[in-house]
Order: structure tokens, then C-alpha cells, then sequence
């Protein structure tokens, strides 16, 4: 028996990407599983796979940023399964494009999904986490959530944000006592569809852009990011970082300290994609 059989496991942002991969995972090691996305055709085709898995499943189209309805949402879960275990703050987009030319509407969404997304699903189901005896928080910051980029400010604020956040949550679950790890996780490079469909600011060709992501950052698989996720959450870890760059980058930055931004300035000048 694995140590996920029989746990009810939360995962934001289940269709498609690493919540996918997440979902497909648990559903190997018996967990029972409530699947929620706003695209709600990815999130068919992930309840079509982990079924198949012979997974329980309760699925349903969620928009994080709907704080009502997040809470509705935590509520029906424990009434369908009876207690929850674990939740995975997944659910994400992204955002390219220079501060100074973008607009307060594009930032704020940014931060809505992958910021308050976050705070929204922690707050709903930490009750209920706490409850079980046997709780877990797992939330997706980023490997911008522990170094900045230019282009990136928007993105870069949310994740560090969620860095923030759940760094000091993971204290306080510690101080009272609760019965509730906590584990922040900064993905590097993942192959996902985030570039692809993120939005961007002015000038910006998002098409370049993704292309670039694509074939000269994403370097890890959704399955292999999955695997290091869920071997972190069994250990019990505070951070779990992924792929060679996140691990690189980070000792990195720890070693120079701010001057990393003088530095990345100059390459990123260089070989980034740039605005029209």
C-alpha cells in the first residue's frame, strides 16, 4: 500500500500540465481524487485518464479566482468524500510583457489566478486539513518565485508571493502544532502549455515568445515534475525544486546574492525575444 491509498488529494488546475500529471500519479497509489480546472474540456480528458487508472473521481469546473465559490467548493468536496488530506495549489497562467507598458487589468489577473488562487484554496480547505489528522498543503510557486526576470514582473510578484506565503504558513501550522505539512514548490522549465497560452503586453509577439520557452527553457516533462512533487510531499519537505535549472539558479542567486539581477539583466538582453 502506498502512503497516498484511500487519501483524498485536492488539485487545482487538473487539465492539463502538471496538475495532469499530479492527478494521473495519485491515481497510480489509490488516492481519491477531487479534480477541478477552468478549462473544463482538459479537465474531461484528465477524468477520462484517471478513471481509466480506476480512480474515484469528483471533478468540476472551478474558477480560483471566485472566492465564494472556492469555499462552496471545499464544502462539497467534504460532503462527497467525507474529509480531505491533501490539496495541491495548482491552477496558473502567465503574462509577458515589460511593466512599464502594461496595463493594472493585466497584472491584477496575474496575480488573481496565481496568487489569491492560492490563498483562496489554502483558506477554504486548511479546516478541513487540519480535521483529518493528516493534512498537506502543496503550493506551485515557480522558479520566478526565487529569482526575477525582466518581462516577468507580474508573474514574478504572484510567485513570490506564493513563496512568501506558504513559507510562512508552513511556520505557523508548526507553532500551533497542526497536524499539517506544508511544501512549496518551484517548478523550472516544465514542457506545459503555459506559454502558449499566456497573454502579453504591448509589442510583445507571444508567438516568439512560447517558441522560445519551448525549445530553450522547458526541459522537464510534466511526469517527471510530477514524480519529484509527490516524492517531496512524502518526505515531508518544505521545498521541492525541479529540474537542473531551478536547482542550478537557486544555488546560484543563495551564492551571489542581488547582483544575480546585473548579470541576468545582460544575458536576458541578449537573448530574450524583443518587444516590438
Amino acid at each position: 500500500m502506498s502512503d497516498f491509498a484511500g487519501k483524498v488529494v485536492v488539485i487545482t488546475g487538473a487539465g492539463s500540465g502538471i496538475g495532469r500529471a499530479l492527478a494521473l500519479n495519485l491515481a497510480e497509489k489509490g488516492a481519491r481524487l477531487a479534480l477541478s480546472d477552468f478549462d473544463s474540456v482538459g479537465l474531461a480528458e484528465t477524468v477520462r485518464q484517471v478513471e481509466a487508472l480506476g480512480a474515484e473521481v469528483k471533478s468540476d469546473h472551478l474558477d480560483v479566482t471566485q472566492r465564494e465559490a472556492v469555499l462552496a467548493y471545499a464544502d462539497a468536496v467534504v460532503a462527497h468524500f467525507g474529509k480531505v488530506n491533501q490539496i495541491y495549489n495548482n491552477a496558473g497562467i502567465a503574462y509577458h510583457g515589460e511593466f512599464s507598458k502594461s496595463e493594472f487589468k493585466d497584472i491584477e489577473r496575474i496575480m488573481d489566478v496565481d496568487f489569491w488562487g492560492v490563498v483562496n484554496g489554502t483558506k477554504a480547505f486548511l479546516p478541513h486539513l487540519i480535521a483529518s489528522g493528516d493534512g498537506h498543503v502543496v503550493n506551485v510557486s515557480s522558479l520566478f518565485g526565487l529569482l526575477s526576470m525582466p518581462g516577468q514582473s507580474a508573474y514574478n510578484s504572484a510567485k513570490f508571493a506564493v513563496r512568501g506565503f506558504t513559507e510562512s504558513l508552513r511556520q505557523e501550522m508548526l507553532i500551533a502544532k497542526h497536524p499539517v505539512k506544508v511544501t512549496c514548490v518551484h517548478p523550472g522549465g516544465i514542457k506545459t502549455a503555459i506559454a502558449r497560452n499566456a497573454t502579453a503586453g504591448p509589442g510583445e509577439d507571444l508567438a516568439v515568445f512560447a517558441e522560445f520557452f519551448d525549445k530553450k527553457l522547458a526541459r522537464t516533462t510534466p511526469e517527471q515534475a510530477a514524480k519529484v512533487i509527490v516524492n517531496g510531499v512524502q518526505k515531508g519537505k518544505a521545498r521541492v525544486l525541479i529540474g537542473a535549472d531551478a536547482k542550478f539558479l537557486d544555488a546560484w542567486v543563495r551564492l551571489v546574492g542581488s547582483s544575480y539581477q546585473r548579470v541576468v539583466a545582460e544575458i536576458a538582453g541578449r537573448v530574450l525575444p524583443k518587444a516590438k
